[in-house]
C-alpha cells in the first residue's frame, strides 16, 4: 500500500532524492568509495558543497551580497547565533515577534544578550493568529520573526517593513512559496522541514551586517568565520547536504519555487475547503493567517475518533496526529507531499458520517 506522509518532520523527500542518495552512499560518483567515508575537502565533496551553495542563491534570486552557509546544530543554535552576531555587546537590543513555540525559543535565548522587545504576540490566543499592528525603529540592532509555525499551523503571508536588520527563522515554509528573499537581511532553516533529513541547517546572511557587535564570538559560533572557510570552518554534515543538493535540484528541476508555490496553494484549498465545509472538522489557525504547510485542525465529535482513526490508517496514511501541545490532528504538506495524498485525506474526511 502506498504511504502518505503528513509527518511534520523529518519531512517528505522525493523519491529520486531518496534513491539518489542511497546509491551515493553505496558508491558516490562512482569513485568506488561511500558518500559517507570521502573526505570533506575531496574534490567531489567540495564539488557539492559549491553547488548547494550556488542553488540556494539561484532559487531565492539574491546575489552575491549574500554568503550561504551549512552549519550544524539545528535551527535552535540559531536561536544564540543570531545575538551573538547581530546584537551589540553594549546597550543591545532587539525585537522579537512571538508566534509560537519555537518563536519563544528563541526569544529565551536573546534575552541572554540583552534587552529583547516582544513587539506583537498571539501567545493569551494560544497562537492561533500571527500579530500584524506594530513598528519595528532603528533603535534595535535587528528584528526576528518566524514564518511558519508548525505546532498552530500560522504563517506569516505578509512582512513588516521595518527601520534595522531583518532576521527570518524560515524552517518550516523555507523554498515553498515565491516570497521576495531579498526583504532578509538573516534567513535560517533547518533542513528537516522542506529541504532535506535532519542533521544541517541552512544560514543566508547579508554581509555587510556582520562584524558590528563588539563581541568577542566564538569561533565556531562567528559566521564571519564560517564565511572564511566556504562553510567548512570545521567538518560539516556531509550526507544531510548531499540530501538537500539533490532536493534543491529537484526543486529547480520542476518549476522552482514559482512552480512549487502554486501546487502548495492547491493543496491547502482542497483541505481547508473540507475543513471548512464539513460540519465535523474545525480549523485552528485564523483563516487569514493560515499556513499552507502545516494544517491544525480537530474533530468535533470525539465520538467518531475511533472511526477516524482506523480509516485514515487504512488509507495508508501517516504521520497525521497533533502536536502533543495542541492534540487533534496535523497535516503537513511540504513541498514533496503530492496533491494525490490530500485528496486522500480529503476523501476519508469524507467519509465520516
Amino acid at each position: 500500500m502506498k504511504k502518505h506522509n503528513f509527518s511534520a518532520g523529518p519531512c517528505i523527500l522525493p523519491q529520486e532524492v531518496f534513491q539518489k542518495s542511497a546509491d551515493a552512499i553505496l558508491d558516490f560518483n562512482g569513485i568506488g568509495l561511500s558518500l559517507l567515508e570521502i573526505s570533506h575537502r575531496s574534490k567531489d565533496f567540495v564539488a557539492v558543497m559549491d553547488e548547494a551553495r550556488a542553488i540556494v542563491k539561484r532559487l531565492m534570486k539574491i546575489g552575491d551580497d549574500y554568503e550561504v552557509l551549512f552549519l550544524g546544530g539545528g535551527a535552535s543554535l540559531q536561536f544564540c547565533m543570531v545575538p551573538f552576531n547581530l546584537m551589540k555587546a553594549e546597550g543591545g537590543k532587539a525585537a522579537y515577534l512571538d508566534t509560537g513555540v519555537w518563536a519563544a525559543g528563541a526569544i529565551k535565548e536573546g534575552k541572554k544578550f540583552g534587552t529583547v522587545d516582544i513587539v506583537g504576540s498571539s501567545k493569551e490566543d494560544n497562537y492561533s493568529f500571527i500579530p500584524k499592528d506594530y513598528k519595528v525603529g532603528a533603535e534595535y540592532d535587528y528584528f526576528h520573526c518566524t514564518s511558519n509555525n508548525t505546532i498552530y499551523g500560522t504563517e506569516m503571508h505578509k512582512f513588516p517593513e521595518v527601520d534595522t536588520v531583518m532576521v527570518c527563522d524560515m524552517s518550516s515554509d523555507i523554498f515553498s512559496n515565491a516570497r521576495d528573499y531579498s526583504k532578509f537581511d538573516l534567513m535560517y532553516a533547518g533542513a528537516q522541514k522542506n529541504m532535506g533529513p535532519a542533521g544541517v541547517t541552512l544560514v543566508v546572511v547579508k554581509k555587510e551586517i556582520l562584524g558590528k557587535t563588539g563581541r568577542d564570538i566564538p569561533t565556531i559560533l562567528d559566521y564571519e568565520k564560517h564565511i572564511g572557510k566556504e562553510s567548512m570552518l570545521n567538518t560539516p554534515p556531509v550526507f544531510p547536504i548531499y540530501a538537500t543538493l539533490l532536493t534543491l535540484q529537484h526543486l529547480e528541476n520542476n518549476g522552482g519555487i514559482e512552480a512549487a508555490e502554486q501546487r502548495n496553494i492547491q493543496k491547502a484549498k482542497l483541505i481547508y475547503d473540507e475543513i471548512d465545509n464539513n460540519p465535523l472538522f474545525e480549523g485552528f489557525a485564523k483563516k487569514e493567517d493560515r499556513s499552507f504547510m502545516n494544517v491544525s485542525f480537530k474533530l468535533l465529535d470525539e465520538s467518531k475518533k475511533d472511526e477516524f482513526d482506523a480509516a485514515w490508517k487504512a488509507a495508508g496514511i501517516s504521520g497525521l496526529n497533533g502536536h502533543r501541545s495542541l492534540g487533534g490532528y496535523r497535516a503537513s504538506m511540504y513541498n514533496a507531499l503530492p496533491l494525490e495524498s490530500v485528496q486522500v485525506l480529503v476523501d476519508v474526511m469524507k467519509s465520516i458520517k
